[in-house]
């Protein structure tokens, strides 16, 4: 069952490994490498956080702000970019054997898209995220971002 604590393995520094379609609605459409560094800190006892990932290979920042409704015991996720200046509609949802899967609405391009966000091999010292869109409400999905996360090395 999701809890409060379920980002705790995300808190402080990571460099991160980013796969990205140049597509995000085309399976087919190529993917870009990047690297990326991140930081996490915890907000109001662990049952919120921030992050905030540079991109320089993009030229852009980008920041995810976490909330847990203790009520739902679901997680609230929202997106902005430097680019954009605004956060997008949350995904929600919770981990479950060690997976969290959050889903929403969104737009891209125009086009109505279903988000899903997973984290999976969630540890303190790597994990992973994938994000994927669908516009078929959720009967095929693409998945179009890939980050690997790793501790830096230490000196």
């Amino acid at each position: 069952m999701s809890s409060a604590h379920d980002f705790d393995f995300l808190h402080g520094d990571w460099e991160v490994r980013n796969r990205r379609r140049a597509d995000f609605l085309d399976p087919r459409s190529g993917w870009e490498e990047f690297s990326g560094t991140t930081r996490c800190r915890p907000l109001f006892g662990g049952a919120a956080n921030v992050d905030e990932i540079d991109m320089p290979r993009l030229g852009s920042q980008g920041m995810t702000l976490r909330l847990f409704d203790p009520e739902s015991r679901r997680w609230s996720l929202y997106w902005s970019s430097s680019r954009t200046g605004r956060l997008d509609p949350p995904v929600t949802g919770r981990f479950e054997g060690g997976r969290g899967e959050f889903l929403g609405e969104d737009t891209h391009d125009g086009r109505d898209v279903r988000v899903r966000f997973v984290w999976s091999g969630c540890r303190d010292t790597a994990a992973r995220w994938e994000q994927a869109f669908s516009v078929d409400d959720g009967e095929t999905w693409v998945t179009n971002w890939i980050m690997e996360f790793g501790r830096p090395a230490t000196s």
